[in-house]
């Protein structure tokens, strides 16, 4: 079976930074803002401010395209030779997700198949992580929805994390045609125990944002939906602990009706999500960071993510050439499964029938590829 009806890009990608910025206003790009700071009763202090850097592509959940990328590199570096800025704010537009990781349309229509070209691609994503954990300003991860496969890793390598309560967080790659090697399996292994970290990596479960807390990886999450003046936390989670076949239960998602019922109570009132409590905790740590020496306080923050960049720095090179050359198999697959679901119906291959055909010793052309990807529906 041919595979004519997947869409396909031909327009060469630019890798390369240029001198002229890479932030904009409409999407999909990069939002810089620089924000004046804020003392706790709201008054504005002259001559300090807090960047912004705000992931703006809301119609594809605020994944990144290349030119995001480099939006967001530029951002950083700006932040870290700012002499004004205090800290740095990374957060996304709109009441539905911060980041859920690399655009899936661009991966499947222009790198699936191109490895060189996603191979530059990814010497730019570790260029962005790098931006992160370097940057001279503490970060923190304003976390207004799903954090989800790279927009995780991205969202870990900041130094703290605040967090609305609808937000989910998790891991897609090896659902999806990759392996969250953008930082993930470095980080966690450092978090969690190995096991938590083994299967927050491989399983593609979703955690709650009550769960990321009680696991530590998160500092706070807080509610967002306001209904009649009163803040009500999130209803599709059990917030409260109990036994459920011998385990004590916290931060997992409700199940049956009580979770249809409380999906649709999110899904009427989410779109008007109210981020004052999110914003308040964001202009405390901001207001707290303001207040220490700022050397020592980059010189502490430095040490800490010192760390994290060790297992970082260890392993980016050596996944940024395997996750080049996936591109030539498993994540075509992937990808292109993702970007066609509304062709085919169905989001992920035939993962029973691709083993099959591997344990058939197939060769992997189109013709085993079109076996396990959805066909076009009626």
């Amino acid at each position: 079976m041919a595979l004519e009806w997947m869409p396909r890009e031909d327009e060469q990608k630019d890798h390369l930074l240029h001198a002229d910025g890479h932030w904009g206003t409409e999407a999909p790009c990069v939002v810089y803002e620089k924000r004046p700071l804020k003392d706790p009763q709201g008054n504005v202090v002259d001559g300090l401010y807090v960047a912004w850097i705000c992931l703006n592509n809301p119609k594809q959940y605020n994944s990144y395209t290349t030119e995001m990328v480099k939006g967001v590199i530029a951002g950083f570096e700006n932040v870290s030779l700012d002499r004004s800025v205090v800290a740095a704010v990374f957060t996304g537009t709109g009441p539905y997700a911060f980041c859920t990781g690399g655009n899936t349309k661009e991966y499947s229509e222009y790198y699936s198949r191109r490895p060189d070209e996603y191979g530059q691609y990814m010497e730019l994503f570790n260029h962005m992580v790098d931006s992160i954990l370097a940057c001279k300003k503490p970060v923190i991860c304003r976390v207004n929805g799903m954090r989800v496969a790279g927009g995780q890793e991205i969202g870990m390598a900041c130094d703290l994390a605040i967090s609305s309560d609808l937000a989910i967080f998790g891991q897609a790659g090896p659902r999806h045609g990759s392996a969250p090697v953008g930082g993930a399996s470095d980080f966690l292994p450092w978090y969690l125990s190995i096991e938590d970290a083994m299967w927050n990596c491989v399983s593609c479960e979703m955690w709650s944002a009550y769960k990321m807390k009680m696991k530590n990886l998160i500092s706070k999450c807080v509610p967002v939906l306001k209904v009649d003046g009163k803040w009500v936390r999130n209803p599709m989670i059990i917030t409260d602990k109990y036994i459920e076949d011998g385990e004590i239960v916290y931060g997992e998602f409700k199940t049956g009706d009580a979770a249809k019922e409380a999906r649709g109570f999110v899904k009427e009132h989410q779109p008007n999500a109210d981020f004052e409590l999110l914003d308040k905790e964001v202009d405390r740590i901001t207001w707290t960071f303001a207040n220490l020496f700022p050397g020592c306080l980059i010189e502490s923050v430095d040490s800490i993510r010192q760390k994290k960049k060790f297992f970082w720095d260890t392993m980016k090179n050596a996944h940024r050439h395997w996750l080049a050359a996936n591109m030539g198999g498993e994540a075509f697959l992937g990808f292109g499964a993702f970007n066609t679901k509304k062709i085919t119906g169905k989001d992920t291959i035939d993962f029973i029938k691709f083993r099959q055909n591997i344990a058939e010793t197939k060769g992997w052309d189109m013709e085993m590829f079109a076996e396990v990807l959805g066909k076009p529906q009626e």
